[in-house]
């Protein structure tokens, strides 16, 4: 027996609408749905406009402050240009906190962008060689 494919992603925050703004100004996200769990706990779920998978977001005070470590995990996203995502960034008042940083032969390149909570977003531009592989930089 195995898994057939990965449904979600879950990120617990504390200030659940201000992140979701975020990833939906900001990334492009679509909000899938938002419902409260049998425990309490307020969910929304988001994803890329060409993606299966989903991104849950989850409130739940109950279990104590989100404190993010650093470098500890972070979402990857394609986008077609990192240098008109990062003037896209620039319009809302945003920047990158690392990057971009291009590959020399042109095949594509990254950058990071700093999502409320301390949660990294890496953002990847693949070149026409890299255009259905999953690089690894």
């Amino acid at each position: 027996m195995r898994v057939s494919r990965l449904l979600h992603t879950r990120y617990r925050l504390d200030d659940l609408e201000r992140s979701v703004r975020f990833y939906k100004e900001v990334l492009g996200l679509e909000e899938v749905r938002r419902h409260k769990s049998p425990r309490g706990s307020e969910l929304v779920f988001l994803k890329a406009p060409e993606s299966e998978e989903t991104i849950e977001l989850c409130h739940f005070p109950d279990s104590g402050p989100v404190q993010v470590q650093p470098d500890l995990t972070h979402l990857a996203f394609q986008v077609d240009s990192l240098e008109a995502f990062g003037s896209h960034l620039a319009k809302l008042g945003l920047k990158y906190s690392d990057g971009p940083t291009m590959r020399p032969d042109g095949s594509g390149g990254f950058a990071f962008v700093d999502a409320p909570e301390g949660y990294e977003i890496e953002l990847i531009q693949r070149g026409a060689a890299l255009a259905t592989a999953d690089p690894t930089y």
